[in-house]
């Protein structure tokens, strides 16, 4: 499924945004935590040694960040897909993703509720 692909990992990118149901969850911002695994074959960059070669971890982040701070969607089964769905516009060479969106003040005597998403660009 994966194989020549080799793994990028943006871990805990934590970002205050709007999402959920209920009443102050639609008005307050709350912490937001992403962990991404993005496929990737590496090896142009590796060989070149050149930014041009690789896909850009920083400007996927950016996107990413940037839909967190602005979108409201009611579900975080939304938002994850919505962020899978920005990595893969934002860098071509992204082959599949696997995501998880975390609330981590969603349950009172959880650390933390969330959701995993697994997809493959069509």
């Amino acid at each position: 499924m994966h194989e020549g692909l080799d793994r990028i990992h943006i871990t805990d990118l934590t970002v205050m945004g709007i999402v959920g149901i209920n009443p102050d969850e639609r008005t307050t911002p709350q912490e937001i935590r992403v962990n991404a695994t993005l496929w990737v074959d590496t090896r142009p960059a590796a060989a070149s040694d050149a930014i041009v070669d690789a896909a850009n971890y920083r400007t996927i982040t950016k996107a990413l960040i940037a839909h967190l701070e602005a979108g409201e969607p009611m579900l975080v089964e939304r938002l994850v897909q919505e962020l899978v769905d920005i990595v893969f516009e934002t860098e071509p060479r992204v082959e599949s993703v696997e995501m998880t969106v975390e609330k981590p003040t969603a349950l009172r005597h959880a650390r933390s509720v969330g959701i995993t998403i697994h997809r493959s660009r069509v």
